[in-house]
């Protein structure tokens, strides 16, 4: 049986406490005197028109004026959505969207193994079992968030204003106003709790019958009663995977929304899962804890963390290609935001650590069985996408009042540690070797 050796306990909690002390100082800091006399629009604007006269396919000065129109109307309405008194709650959001990745995307993998009956990744489902069971923790602090939305505590999400809804209110919002049916804080609550029953009750069914097939008689299993859960449950995912993406990240520009946005995010999660999972492997293999699982085991979560991050590039292009291509003012905000002086350097940073140099670090066949580069790897993807969720959230909530400090690092640390912890309990509560699974024997004799 696996234990969590002490040593990394105590980092893990020493981590968890910081991390937490550091959030108390965050949300007990007074943001608001850092935004004095900076000028959003001014840069926004110059921003614009450099775009807008590069692109050259409408008179400048009447199309950038729009641009400016439409910036400033989806994102600083009543002054609410770019507060710089956000700016803990955002950190919040970011590493709390983040650390939700990892543990759905290994939700979703374990599922697919059972669906598609898959031999070679036997040996390693305890790993991914102990990664689901996490979702929940991360899910509970994201409806903390919610409520604390709907009491007007913060303004991340700009739907959630009094009389956002109301012609009669200074508040009214006409676009926003058509879209109350779907955002509004009750249902936005009730939605959260629907995901977390759909992931967490998967994660606690999928790794209660695989403990239930352990302590079966020899000849006896449970695969094709995992296999049926594997098929509801990514039936069910398929639809809240998008749905919660609208809800906890899309929702912040509120005006704005793209019909791949769902497709997108999920790319960026299932890479971020592969990742973290590729170095819990590898730290297992090293302190010697799963000898059945060798190099070509290795090899394919390799080769999926080359794979998704391929795809997850093809997204992004697609994406922005589309919504550049196109040039409309209510679809161009999102990224000329993101292209302003403040955020370019994240956005284009974050492109290339989660392309570029991954397909530079593993495109060999070598490279996907080294520890060295494979870890390498893990650090660019890792970093990449704590940048991609950073720049999805905040532009929408604090503008260009964002920073790395207390709350950004507290809840990176906190969640890091917190992860270490449960996640080492639950592969230390069984066996990391499955008993009865039917493909036991051809996970151990895999080969490629």
């Amino acid at each position: 049986m696996f234990e969590l050796p002490k040593k990394i306990k105590m980092i893990a909690a020493a981590l968890t406490i910081v991390g937490l002390g550091l959030l108390v100082i965050g949300f007990n800091t007074d943001y608001s005197q850092a935004s004095d006399g900076h000028d959003d629009h001014a840069v926004a604007q110059n921003d614009n028109h450099a775009a807008l006269s590069a692109h050259g396919d409408y008179p400048g000065e009447a199309h950038a004026a729009m641009i400016q129109s439409t910036i400033e109307d989806s994102h600083d309405d009543h002054g609410a959505a770019r507060h710089a008194e956000n700016r803990p709650w955002a950190g919040l959001l970011v590493n709390t969207i983040f650390f939700l990745s990892i543990g759905l995307g290994a939700l979703f993998f374990l599922a697919i193994q059972y669906a598609a009956q898959v031999g070679w990744s036997v040996g390693i489902l305890r790993v991914m079992e102990a990664m689901a069971l996490w979702v929940g923790i991360p899910m509970l602090v994201m409806f903390f968030i919610g409520i604390a939305g709907s009491l007007h505590w913060h303004h991340l999400y700009h739907w959630m204003l009094e009389g956002i809804a109301d012609p009669a209110s200074a508040n009214y919002d006409k676009i926003i106003a058509g879209k109350v049916a779907w955002l509004n804080a009750p249902f936005f609550l009730a939605r959260t709790v629907i995901y977390f029953i759909i992931w967490a009750g998967a994660a606690y069914l999928f790794r209660r019958n695989s403990l239930k097939e352990d302590a079966m008689s020899k000849g006896k299993n449970l695969f094709f009663t995992q296999r049926k859960l594997a098929a509801t449950f990514l039936v069910l995912y398929a639809v809240t995977s998008s749905t919660s993406a609208w809800d906890f990240i899309m929702s912040i520009d509120t005006h704005w929304f793209s019909t791949m946005f769902g497709w997108y995010t999920f790319a960026g999660m299932f890479v971020t899962a592969l990742t973290v999972m590729n170095l819990i492997v590898m730290y297992l293999r090293l302190g010697g804890h799963m000898p059945w699982v060798n190099a070509n085991h290795q090899h394919d979560l390799g080769k999926f963390m080359f794979a998704f991050s391929v795809f997850w590039t093809y997204l992004w292009f697609s994406q922005y290609m589309l919504i550049w291509y196109s040039n409309i003012p209510e679809e161009v905000t999102y990224f000329m935001n993101r292209f302003s002086a403040e955020y370019k350097p994240i956005f284009i940073g974050m492109v290339a650590l989660n392309f570029l140099l991954p397909i530079l670090v593993l495109m060999s066949r070598d490279s996907k069985r080294i520890f060295g580069f494979l870890s390498l790897a893990s650090v660019f993807i890792l970093a990449g996408h704590w940048m991609d969720h950073f720049i999805m959230v905040m532009p929408g909530t604090v503008g260009y009042e964002f920073g790395f400090g207390y709350p950004e690092l507290g809840g990176l640390l906190f969640y890091l540690g917190l992860f270490v912890l449960v996640v080492g309990h639950f592969l230390g509560k069984a066996p990391l070797a499955m008993k009865n699974h039917p493909m036991v024997k051809e996970s151990k004799h895999f080969h490629q």
